[in-house]
């Protein structure tokens, strides 16, 4: 990758204009993260962490930040033709990086309850914003993280207070409409569940088609005692954008954590998820389903860090490759010594549709307490022809009984999302996106095997 000079020097000429936020007391965090970001540079393959993912094709763009859009119209058009489009609840949306209010909607809430846009919250009232922005917490060698706090011109706020219960789903729609090469939208986003709270909340990343833009977006999640949260990301970008994005998850005591992501559009993507049980009795699940094709790159790395004892946590993530496709898995399990009682599974599971499809999977365990019940599998295999001969046999035709076996290998993931009506129109989205998948490559092969 080419060097930082350019984007401290970007970002030496954006300190001095009037963008958006630019407080005082966030300016000492902003030139700390651009500091950390000279420092750690940008990663190679060289790099284990990168060691599958080239980054080359983004360094080839003249990343610069997305200008504010003057007109939203094309944003609008996006948004109403934007995939989960039939949920109801609020809807934040954000434009090359900056808060749409005219394109978003927010109903009443039970008192207490605040969702609105980063920036507006950094202004007036800093206090709960302040310690998430300037923690470097886990993660603080990622460069973009860094990249990120340095750039980051808005993102969602929202904040539930102890014993409060959103009922309807919290819709983030994150648009890129600039058709620049290299246009770069920086997001940031903080949400806090209070103790004892429930909140459902989506994030929807999407773009313009053919477009070569960055989004680069970094989640807070600070989830309180016995708290109940779902979170679910779902990666749309267009089929020419680079897509880079981290969640970050502090879990107190007694929580019941639940993230999913869904991963179909963009070039290159990939998506960190770092979660921290630092308190007891917590139960984390990560699900994850990508679907590739043509020359898609997508990236999922994952640690969960088990720092107290008696926690749970499940990782389940399944991927569907076609074409030249690749995909990468890194998961990561860590088991603090005194994190007894520990129960951790992971497992991944790959899907290839074609001979040119690849995938990197690395399941790892890292364990330093001795009284744990932790698994990890991985699994590479085609369709089984099997199943197919046997759906060709009740009258089914060869595409058709393709799309319907890899659905049901997507739909082990879908069938964990706990919100009903979310799940319905995840399932509607991925069976839609399936049309011609299952055509890729022939019908012979092998179900997955350990």
């Amino acid at each position: 990758m080419k060097d930082t000079s350019q984007y401290l020097e970007t970002f030496r000429r954006l300190a001095q204009e009037p963008a958006q936020p630019q407080l005082a007391w966030l300016q000492p965090v902003r030139q700390a993260a651009a500091a950390r970001f000279a420092e750690v540079g940008f990663p190679t393959p060289s790099d284990e962490d990168w060691r599958y993912t080239n980054l080359a094709p983004l360094a080839e763009l003249p990343l610069h930040p997305a200008p504010r859009p003057a007109d939203q119209g094309p944003a609008a058009a996006l948004v109403q033709a934007r995939p989960l489009a039939g949920l109801a609840g609020d809807r934040l949306v954000f434009v090359d990086g900056y808060f749409a209010p005219g394109l978003s909607r927010a109903g009443p809430h039970p008192p207490g309850v605040r969702v609105t846009n980063l920036a507006t919250v950094a202004r007036e009232e800093p206090a709960p914003v302040q310690p998430h922005l300037g923690r470097p917490g886990a993660g603080a060698d990622n460069a973009f993280a860094a990249l990120n706090t340095a750039f980051f011109t808005d993102g969602a706020f929202i904040r539930v207070p102890p014993g409060q219960v959103v009922e309807r789903p919290v819709e983030l729609l994150f648009v890129v409409s600039s058709r620049e090469a290299g246009a770069t939208a920086h997001l940031r986003n903080l949400i806090i569940a209070g103790a004892r709270s429930r909140l459902t909340v989506i994030e929807t990343y999407f773009g313009a088609a053919g477009a070569a833009y960055f989004t680069n977006a970094v989640t807070d999640l600070a989830v309180g005692e016995e708290a109940t949260l779902e979170h679910l990301k779902l990666q749309d970008e267009g089929t020419a954008a680079f897509h880079l994005a981290s969640l970050r998850a502090q879990l107190g005591r007694g929580c019941n954590f639940t993230a999913h992501s869904l991963a179909l559009g963009g070039r290159l993507s990939r998506y960190e998820l770092l979660t921290l049980l630092e308190a007891e009795e917590v139960e984390c699940v990560l699900n994850g389903l990508y679907v590739a094709q043509d020359d898609q790159v997508v990236d999922h790395h994952m640690t969960v860090e088990h720092a107290q004892p008696r926690c749970a946590s499940h990782e389940y993530f399944h991927g569907i490759l076609a074409g030249r496709a690749k995909g990468v898995f890194h998961g990561r399990i860590l088991v603090r010594p005194q994190a007894q009682k520990t129960d951790a599974k992971q497992t991944n599971k790959n899907l290839l549709l074609s001979d040119t499809a690849t995938i990197d999977t690395k399941p790892q365990l890292e364990i330093y307490a001795d009284d744990v019940k932790c698994t990890h599998a991985a699994t590479v295999g085609q369709l089984s022809e099997d199943a197919v001969f046997f759906l060709r046999s009740r009258g089914i035709g060869l595409a058709a009984a393709r799309r319907m076996l890899i659905h049901a290998f997507a739909g082990e993931i879908i069938e964990r999302v706990k919100h009903a009506p979310l799940r319905e129109e995840l399932d509607r989205l991925v069976w839609a996106r399936l049309g011609g998948l299952g055509d890729s490559g022939s019908a012979e092969g092998t179900a997955p095997k350990d």
